[in-house]
Protein backbone atom coordinates (compact mmCIF):
# COMPACT_ATOMS: atom_id res chain seq x y z
CA UNK A 1 0.00 0.00 0.00
CA UNK A 2 1.48 3.29 -0.65
CA UNK A 3 0.96 5.75 1.60
CA UNK A 4 0.39 9.84 1.10
CA UNK A 5 3.52 11.69 2.26
CA UNK A 6 2.48 13.03 6.00
CA UNK A 7 0.95 9.72 6.16
CA UNK A 8 4.39 8.18 5.64
CA UNK A 9 5.87 10.85 7.75
CA UNK A 10 3.26 10.20 10.56
CA UNK A 11 3.98 6.64 10.62
CA UNK A 12 7.34 7.70 11.51
CA UNK A 13 6.34 10.04 14.34
CA UNK A 14 4.66 7.00 15.37
CA UNK A 15 7.16 4.66 15.54
CA UNK A 16 9.24 2.94 18.75
CA UNK A 17 12.34 4.54 17.07
CA UNK A 18 10.72 8.30 17.78
CA UNK A 19 10.26 7.15 21.55
CA UNK A 20 14.15 6.48 21.65
CA UNK A 21 15.56 9.83 24.00
CA UNK A 22 19.25 9.57 21.72
CA UNK A 23 20.92 11.01 25.12
CA UNK A 24 18.51 13.86 25.33
CA UNK A 25 16.38 14.25 28.29
CA UNK A 26 13.03 13.65 25.93
CA UNK A 27 12.67 11.48 23.03
CA UNK A 28 12.69 12.13 19.31
CA UNK A 29 9.04 12.78 19.06
CA UNK A 30 8.87 15.35 21.74
CA UNK A 31 11.78 16.98 20.53
CA UNK A 32 10.55 17.31 17.32
CA UNK A 33 7.13 18.37 17.84
CA UNK A 34 8.80 20.79 20.58
CA UNK A 35 10.68 22.74 17.73
CA UNK A 36 7.90 23.19 15.39
CA UNK A 37 5.91 24.56 17.88
CA UNK A 38 9.33 26.82 18.89
CA UNK A 39 9.01 28.02 14.97
CA UNK A 40 5.72 28.32 15.04
CA UNK A 41 5.23 30.88 18.06
CA UNK A 42 8.37 32.52 16.38
CA UNK A 43 5.92 33.77 13.59
CA UNK A 44 8.11 32.03 10.76
CA UNK A 45 7.03 30.98 7.51
CA UNK A 46 5.14 27.56 7.00
CA UNK A 47 8.07 26.28 4.94
CA UNK A 48 10.55 27.14 8.05
CA UNK A 49 7.85 25.67 10.25
CA UNK A 50 7.96 22.50 8.34
CA UNK A 51 11.69 22.10 8.60
CA UNK A 52 11.86 22.85 12.23
CA UNK A 53 9.41 19.79 13.13
CA UNK A 54 10.97 17.60 10.46
CA UNK A 55 14.62 18.20 11.37
CA UNK A 56 15.54 15.15 13.23
CA UNK A 57 13.65 12.84 10.90
CA UNK A 58 17.02 11.36 9.60
CA UNK A 59 17.65 9.48 12.71
CA UNK A 60 14.79 6.84 12.42
CA UNK A 61 14.65 3.68 10.71
CA UNK A 62 13.23 3.92 7.24
CA UNK A 63 14.35 7.47 6.21
CA UNK A 64 18.33 6.75 5.37
CA UNK A 65 20.57 4.08 6.02
CA UNK A 66 21.58 4.72 9.64
CA UNK A 67 19.82 6.33 12.84
CA UNK A 68 20.19 8.05 15.96
CA UNK A 69 21.83 5.21 17.63
CA UNK A 70 24.75 4.99 15.02
CA UNK A 71 25.61 8.44 16.57
CA UNK A 72 25.49 8.19 19.65
CA UNK A 73 27.87 5.08 18.97
CA UNK A 74 30.42 7.52 17.55
CA UNK A 75 28.88 6.93 13.86
CA UNK A 76 28.09 10.02 11.71
CA UNK A 77 24.25 8.84 10.60
CA UNK A 78 24.36 12.32 8.53
CA UNK A 79 20.86 12.77 9.21
CA UNK A 80 20.47 16.22 8.11
CA UNK A 81 21.51 14.64 4.47
CA UNK A 82 19.56 11.85 4.84
CA UNK A 83 16.60 13.32 6.35
CA UNK A 84 16.25 16.36 3.53
CA UNK A 85 17.01 13.61 0.78
CA UNK A 86 13.91 11.58 1.87
CA UNK A 87 11.80 14.49 2.34
CA UNK A 88 12.62 16.07 -0.83
CA UNK A 89 10.50 13.65 -2.74
CA UNK A 90 7.77 15.82 -1.98
CA UNK A 91 8.95 18.92 -0.08
CA UNK A 92 10.56 22.09 -1.56
CA UNK A 93 14.38 23.06 -0.84
CA UNK A 94 12.75 25.94 1.70
CA UNK A 95 11.71 22.88 3.99
CA UNK A 96 14.93 20.57 2.69
CA UNK A 97 17.87 22.77 2.61
CA UNK A 98 17.16 24.23 6.46
CA UNK A 99 17.45 20.38 7.70
CA UNK A 100 20.11 19.45 5.42
CA UNK A 101 22.27 22.09 7.33
CA UNK A 102 21.14 22.40 10.76
CA UNK A 103 24.55 20.03 11.72
CA UNK A 104 26.71 22.59 9.88
CA UNK A 105 24.73 25.60 11.44
CA UNK A 106 25.91 23.84 14.74
CA UNK A 107 28.94 23.68 14.06
CA UNK A 108 29.09 27.36 12.32
CA UNK A 109 27.54 28.57 15.60
CA UNK A 110 30.19 27.34 17.60
CA UNK A 111 32.76 29.00 15.41
CA UNK A 112 31.82 32.12 15.41
CA UNK A 113 29.48 32.63 18.71
CA UNK A 114 31.96 32.05 21.33
CA UNK A 115 28.78 31.87 23.88
CA UNK A 116 26.71 29.78 21.72
CA UNK A 117 29.30 26.04 22.61
CA UNK A 118 27.93 26.39 26.26
CA UNK A 119 24.50 26.20 25.53
CA UNK A 120 24.84 23.09 23.43
CA UNK A 121 23.60 19.45 25.79
CA UNK A 122 25.79 17.19 26.91
CA UNK A 123 24.77 14.79 24.18
CA UNK A 124 25.18 18.10 21.26
CA UNK A 125 28.41 18.52 22.59
CA UNK A 126 29.42 14.66 21.93
CA UNK A 127 27.71 14.47 18.84
CA UNK A 128 29.23 17.77 17.71
CA UNK A 129 32.76 15.99 17.82
CA UNK A 130 31.82 13.24 15.82
CA UNK A 131 30.38 15.39 13.28
CA UNK A 132 33.73 17.61 12.82
CA UNK A 133 33.51 20.23 15.56
CA UNK A 134 33.40 23.47 14.76
CA UNK A 135 34.05 24.96 11.35
CA UNK A 136 37.26 26.55 10.20
CA UNK A 137 37.13 30.36 9.70
CA UNK A 138 36.97 29.37 6.01
CA UNK A 139 34.10 27.35 6.06
CA UNK A 140 32.14 29.42 7.93
CA UNK A 141 32.27 32.24 5.67
CA UNK A 142 31.45 28.84 2.98
CA UNK A 143 28.58 28.69 4.99
CA UNK A 144 27.28 32.00 5.26
CA UNK A 145 27.40 32.19 1.71
CA UNK A 146 24.39 29.78 1.22
CA UNK A 147 21.15 30.88 0.23
CA UNK A 148 20.01 28.47 3.55
CA UNK A 149 21.79 29.24 5.91
CA UNK A 150 19.70 31.94 8.13
CA UNK A 151 17.25 29.45 8.09
CA UNK A 152 19.23 26.84 8.86
CA UNK A 153 20.84 28.72 12.10
CA UNK A 154 17.21 29.37 12.94
CA UNK A 155 16.38 25.37 12.76
CA UNK A 156 19.36 24.80 15.16
CA UNK A 157 18.04 27.44 17.64
CA UNK A 158 15.12 25.27 17.96
CA UNK A 159 16.83 22.45 17.81
CA UNK A 160 18.83 23.30 20.78
CA UNK A 161 15.89 24.81 22.88
CA UNK A 162 13.54 22.00 22.53
CA UNK A 163 14.44 19.49 24.98
CA UNK A 164 11.95 20.60 27.65
CA UNK A 165 10.62 17.69 29.77
CA UNK A 166 7.82 19.38 30.64
CA UNK A 167 6.37 20.94 27.24
CA UNK A 168 3.05 21.02 26.20
CA UNK A 169 3.12 21.46 22.15
CA UNK A 170 0.21 20.29 19.78
CA UNK A 171 0.72 16.45 18.64
CA UNK A 172 1.77 15.80 14.77
CA UNK A 173 -1.67 16.33 13.65
CA UNK A 174 -1.84 19.70 14.28
CA UNK A 175 0.61 20.20 11.68
CA UNK A 176 -0.80 18.01 8.85
CA UNK A 177 -2.50 20.51 7.06
CA UNK A 178 0.65 22.65 7.09
CA UNK A 179 2.69 19.90 5.50
CA UNK A 180 -0.07 18.67 3.31
CA UNK A 181 -0.09 22.02 1.97
CA UNK A 182 4.15 22.62 1.58
CA UNK A 183 3.89 18.64 0.08
CA UNK A 184 0.85 19.34 -2.41
CA UNK A 185 2.98 22.53 -3.48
Amino acid sequence: MILAPVDEIAELFGSAAAEDYLGEPVTVLAHLLQAGALAEAAGVSPALVAAALLHDVGHLPGVGDRTGRELMTGTDNRHGAQGAAWLARWFPPPVTEPIRLHVPAKRYLCAVEPSYFALLSAASVYTLSVQGGPMTEAEASEFEALTYATDAVAVRRWDDQAKDPSADVPGFDHYRPLLEGLAAS
